[in-house]
């Protein structure tokens, strides 16, 4: 997502204690205290988990500090992916299992590192993670499995990657494209008039409709399995619920500028937590 785009958000800063008689000693008062008055508010953004770090151009999650208080219409989805984790190993990390149900208040812990469940393999308990993780290292390019009809409009062509079948969600110019560097963006973003369809790009369920991601706007998180999720996101209209079944190419959404400054749609993909260029798993234009 682009970084005109994103909504800034301090609401969720935890206080912090700072030393003031370690500044006395080292400082003059006069000087310990215009330091304070200048820097404790850089310490204090810089150093505490707040609501923006998720949208921060600049970093790219995943997050493995601090902790995280459910609100009313968050789910574990949602939450997974506001902090760049798979949300199988958040939900383990916090000894939950599927269907992954939360009460608002609780409190998730970001510090913990859990397992994702693959098979028959043994559950061990959650590690305490000491210090960020690294970026993810770059994919390759995912092998394509089924190509499309070229001879087809763009709007019914699909191709299968990854035992998927992807559609585009919607057939406008793409005016922004996947970048892990420079202009950091998460997926493409794809141009229309507001009220435009936004389509299922592929079959699954919705895990998540709502506004409660900064600088997403109205947004749908849709579960396609147990690697691959999609999202689409500024819609003015959302058309589905939590819970309902889309095949791919169904309404869900109506184009808008919720959480942005013009009227678009940011698509995404993320494979196990990790956001992926969606151009490799869309069909050619």
């Amino acid at each position: 997502m682009s970084f005109e785009d994103r909504t800034d958000d301090r609401r969720n800063i935890t206080p912090v204690m700072f030393p003031v008689k370690a500044y006395r000693r080292l400082f003059p008062r006069g000087l310990g205290l215009w330091l304070i008055c200048v820097f404790f508010p850089l310490f204090v953004l810089s150093g505490c988990n707040t609501a923006s770090i998720y949208q921060d151009d600049a970093y790219n999650p995943p997050v493995y500090w601090g902790q995280h208080v459910v609100r009313s219409g968050e789910t574990l989805y949602s939450i997974a992916w506001r902090y760049g984790r798979d949300y199988r190993e958040l939900g383990d990390a916090n000894g939950m299992s599927p269907p992954y149900r939360l009460q608002v208040g609780r409190v998730l812990r970001l510090d913990l590192r859990g397992n994702v469940p693959s098979g028959s393999a043994t559950k061990s308990r959650p590690t305490v993670a000491s210090k960020p993780a690294a970026r993810p290292k770059a994919t390759p390019k995912p092998k394509v499995q089924k190509r499309p009809k070229s001879s087809e409009p763009l709007a019914k062509q699909s191709q299968v990657v990854s035992n998927i079948q992807w559609h585009w969600p919607n057939v406008g110019p793409v005016i922004a494209g996947y970048s892990t560097s420079g202009k950091v963006n998460k997926g493409v973003d794809i141009a229309g008039k507001a009220g435009d369809p936004v389509k299922a790009a592929a079959s699954g369920s919705v895990v998540y409709a709502g506004s409660g991601l900064l600088g997403y706007g109205n947004l749908i998180i849709v579960n396609h399995n147990e690697h691959f999720l999609s999202a689409y996101a500024h819609n003015r209209k959302i058309l589905v619920q939590e819970g309902e079944n889309v095949r791919a190419g169904q309404l869900i959404a109506e184009m808008g500028s919720s959480g942005s400054r013009s009227v678009r749609l940011h698509f995404e993909i993320r494979k196990n937590g990790n956001p992926v260029d969606p151009m490799h798993y869309l069909p050619p234009r």
